[in-house]
């Protein structure tokens, strides 16, 4: 890692799993606490609740015990630190990655490399991106289940049991908490017991987490398949929107513009609302750089993996309408990870 020779480091310590991830490739159950420690040489040591079962990037495996006789221990970080402990010292100065306080460890100096490790993992690599593409495709896996589903009667919570079964399968291992919105006739929100009715729009918004890394597709559907004169005017409005925006990206295009861009097409729109970011950066973070957004100053990069997710709401439309689809903008140009249809049934 460049940053421990930039910033006069002797290590740094990584104490996220999913860095851990990030700079090894090693990946366990959610509940471990993995740790890694990369060393001024590019020494790298892991250390590891199981061993490893596919190849990984790390010169030293060190396997702890997070559990005695299947019964978690309580400090699982304190499990995994202690066989890289020999490695810490007070004369060290060193780095940490992640949210653990790092004070719990001796070291005269720690620096945080947070900041440092976000900027290298904006830039996706080639197999960053065929991950995004998996995880966009089983996102569809599940839009697909509920296009063909989703009738009046449905409850929310089948909807989206069937779903994230969808997902499961098309992953082959499970993917843990897999979006925001699964709501029907409502902007969002988590699924509920109540039955769909004909008409009413479901603004479906997953993030499916594959490795670390998560999609984050939208797609709106009609109950019953017929949609109102007035919600096809706004699907228009909202793919017209979407061309346009695709048409401004490129690279240093700046994100506060192309905002500006969907906000003066959309806000107000026959009376309708938008009233929330255009889109956001995805990897091993749910929102990264760069920000579709006019809070942030961003703009957009080679080997930037993003949203971009304009919609319009209003009572009129059965809750309303919402398109998000992910992209890549590639040294080649921009590329858009998702096929699944963006029709309203």
């Amino acid at each position: 890692m460049a940053a421990i020779k930039d910033c006069s480091l002797d290590a740094a310590f990584v104490c996220d799993r999913y860095h851990v991830y990030y700079f090894t490739g090693y990946w366990t159950r959610p509940y471990f606490a993995p740790l890694a420690l990369i060393e001024r040489d590019g020494s790298t040591w892991l250390s590891a609740p199981e061993p490893p079962t596919d190849a990984i990037a790390a010169d030293h495996v060190l396997v702890h015990e997070p559990s005695y006789n299947g019964t978690l221990v309580d400090d699982r970080f304190g499990a995994a630190v202690e066989p890289l402990l020999e490695h810490f010292s007070e004369s060290k100065q060193l780095g940490y990655v992640g949210q653990v306080g790092p004070c719990q460890l001796p070291s005269s100096q720690w620096r945080s490399l947070n900041e440092e490790v976000l900027k290298i993992r904006r830039t996706k690599y080639d197999d960053e991106v065929d991950l995004f593409r998996f995880a966009v495709a089983a996102a569809e896996a599940a839009y697909q289940y509920a296009f063909e589903s989703l009738h009046p009667g449905l409850t929310e919570v089948e909807l989206f049991a069937g779903m994230q079964a969808a997902v499961c399968e098309f992953v082959g291992e499970p993917t843990g908490e897999f979006g925001n919105d699964f709501q029907v006739c409502s902007p969002g929100g988590l699924p509920r017991r109540r039955a769909a009715l004909e008409g009413e729009v479901a603004i479906l918004d997953l993030s499916v987490n594959v490795r670390g890394y998560s999609s984050d597709l939208s797609r709106s559907f009609v109950v019953g398949r017929r949609p109102s004169d007035l919600q096809i005017i706004a699907h228009n409005r909202i793919t017209e929107v979407l061309a346009t925006v695709e048409a401004a990206i490129s690279p240093q295009a700046r994100c506060r513009e192309l905002f500006k861009i969907a906000e003066n097409l959309l806000s107000g729109y026959r009376g309708w609302k938008f009233g929330h970011h255009l889109g956001h950066g995805i990897g091993l973070g749910k929102h990264e750089a760069p920000r579709l957004n006019p809070r942030w100053d961003d703009a957009i990069q080679v080997g930037d993996v993003f949203t971009v997710e304009p919609g319009l709401y209003g009572e009129d439309l059965r809750a309303g309408l919402r398109i998000e689809q992910d992209y890549y903008l590639s040294p080649s140009g921009l590329q858009c990870l998702s096929k699944f249809p963006i029709g309203l049934a």
